[in-house]
């Protein structure tokens, strides 16, 4: 029997800054706070946390995360847990021009989560502007 598909959700963007500074908004949690949401993340494989936002109807503003990789300043990696949905997110930095390469990739969409599909669609892409805009204001 074969596993059903699944999908996957890539964002990239090209960041005018060095891998170093965009690695510091994706690991510290104050600075993952001002563009994605509160968290008690840290950078150690095997760490559990949670990012919680305001509850809306249907979403009790509550994912359930693990570290699954840290390569600093080229890799991160962590389960998403929500509303009975798991996938996983892969952050990737690469050299590109005269800044860093952003690609964020989430994995594991199943045929039936569509609205989720879209929702982290909209969501991520809004959440890499916010994440441009921390990296930004670092010195």
């Amino acid at each position: 029997m074969t596993a059903p598909a699944t999908r996957t959700l890539v964002v990239e963007k090209e960041m005018p800054h060095p891998p170093e500074k965009i690695w510091r908004a994706l690991t510290q949690g104050s600075l993952i706070k001002d563009w994605l949401m509160e968290n008690d993340f840290q950078p150690i494989v095997g760490h559990k946390f949670s990012f919680r936002a305001k509850p809306v109807a249907n979403w009790n503003g509550v994912v359930d995360c693990e570290v699954l990789v840290v390569e600093p300043t080229t890799k991160l990696s962590y389960s998403w847990g929500s509303m009975g949905m798991g996938t996983v997110v892969v952050w990737t930095l690469a050299p590109a021009g005269g800044g860093t390469l952003v690609r964020m990739e989430q994995s594991g969409f199943g045929a039936d989560q569509e609205a989720n599909y879209q929702g982290a669609k909209y969501g991520w892409q809004k959440f890499m502007g916010g994440l441009e805009g921390v990296v930004a204001r670092l010195s």
